[in-house]
């Protein structure tokens, strides 16, 4: 039986040392041994300051931009992820013709695709054939990165206008600390949409709550075009009835081990004992699952930081076979090293040493390095050095994990390299 022993300690607030606040520490015993699991936490008798973190994401960005080009398409499903022989050609009408999603033949993932894709269960990082099965009348069109980047540049700018604390998260994606904003939080986010629109003709949703993890889950509810403010009197009613896995940290893995305990909503996952939760994943990330599922999370707004790595990675849905899912392998690990690609290319970074992290069904990590001759961020050279880390491990076991990364960094305008290789084939026996 547990039983909760509550010590209240009077201490010093790490803010004002002339203020007084109480240190609460939760010691859990369990057949009268004291765990090594407990919960510390400070009362300060003066408020903090509200944060207002806000979280925009681009509303389906890729196949948004395909729009823009495409307009006609609009309200149809469109999916996103072909090649440059998917592009449309003009008919003997003069009209464009486009490929339809049944025809395609391949080994690639899709990118992403329209809302109306997604609602015949189109997402990205599916395999394209398998997309073709659930929408077969879907339009495919072919990757277009430069055009993403360009219009990435276009929203960033317009954002850093009106709330220049920006932390970058990806091409489509920031955070913003709204907190010393002088005027009313959902009159500054619409002025943050509008101006969004006018500098690209595309629409964005935003979040704003007291911290990142509870902003990211707020951009979702309301999309697309949405503006959800979340306070922390708003969690048991907006967040805790949501699915566990809506939470930014807990992967097709870890959801799959909450269901197996009962743990299907964030709320349930607040109410579970912790030493079930600690038990089942260990004492750190027990923690954050904890904290996570209480809307805690102090982490700052990162507006600069001189980057070491840029990596890009995927957990699998089931854990797959390095050998005998080759065909479903070889595009997804093809798909992170153009997406690296794309962050380097975006951050102005070339990369001397190309690496890749594969953790297998039992959890066991391996990584592999491989320093290249030139500095690079083009995809193909990626995709090689990768895939020649890769034939450095044996592949005799299922794989959870995938990842992809690219460190010894050097700014883009301070080297030049020249691309030096030729693409191989990935996950072969060779």
């Amino acid at each position: 039986m547990l039983q909760e022993d509550i010590r209240y300690e009077r201490c010093k607030t790490m803010k004002n040392d002339q203020k007084n606040g109480i240190c609460i520490t939760v010691f859990i015993y369990s057949n009268g041994m004291l765990s090594p699991y407990r919960i510390s936490t400070h009362i300060d008798f003066m408020p903090s300051p509200i944060r207002r973190i806000a979280h925009l994401d681009m509303d389906a960005f890729y196949a948004s931009v395909e729009l823009l080009r495409y307009p006609e398409l609009r309200g149809q499903a469109v999916v996103i992820g072909g090649g440059s022989r998917h592009k449309p050609e003009p008919g003997e009408d003069g009209k464009l013709q486009y490929h339809k999603l049944r025809d395609y033949v391949g080994r690639g993932v899709v990118t992403t695709s329209t809302y109306e894709a997604r609602a015949f269960g189109v997402f990205s990082a599916m395999g394209m054939m398998k997309a073709a099965k659930l929408a077969p009348d879907a339009i495919l069109l072919p990757t277009d990165f430069e055009s993403y980047r360009h219009y990435s540049r276009l929203f960033k700018a317009a954002v850093a206008e009106i709330a220049p604390l920006i932390e970058d998260r990806g091409i489509d994606e920031i955070y913003m600390d709204l907190s010393q904003h002088p005027d009313d939080i959902r009159v500054v986010a619409q002025r943050i949409k509008d101006a969004v629109r006018e500098a690209t003709g595309l629409s964005c949703s935003i979040g704003i709550a007291p911290n990142k993890l509870l902003a990211k889950i707020s951009s979702e509810l309301e999309k697309p075009n949405g503006l959800t403010v979340i306070t922390e009197a708003d969690i048991p009613s907006r967040i805790w009835p949501l699915a566990a896995r809506k939470v930014n940290g807990i992967g097709p893995k870890a959801a799959e081990k909450l269901t197996a305990l009962g743990v299907n909503t964030i709320g349930e996952l607040a109410a579970t004992d912790p030493a079930v939760l600690q038990e089942n994943f260990g004492r750190t990330y027990s923690e954050w699952l904890m904290r996570a599922s209480h809307g805690l999370d102090d982490r700052p707004v990162v507006t600069s930081s001189e980057t070491k790595s840029i990596s890009r990675e995927t957990t699998f849905e089931r854990d797959l076979h390095a050998k005998l899912d080759r065909d479903t392998l070889t595009p997804i690990f093809t798909d992170l090293c153009v997406r690296l690609a794309g962050d380097l290319q975006r951050k102005g970074y070339l990369a001397r040493t190309i690496g890749i992290k594969l953790r297998f069904a039992d959890f066991q990590i391996v990584t592999r390095d491989l320093t290249l001759p030139d500095a690079t961020d083009d995809a193909t050279a990626i995709r090689h050095a990768a895939g020649e880390c890769l034939r450095r491990v044996t592949l005799d076991r299922r794989l959870r994990l995938l990842g992809v990364r690219a460190s010894a960094l050097t700014r883009k305008e301070e080297a030049e390299s020249e691309p030096a290789v030729m693409q191989g084939e990935l996950f072969s026996d060779e």
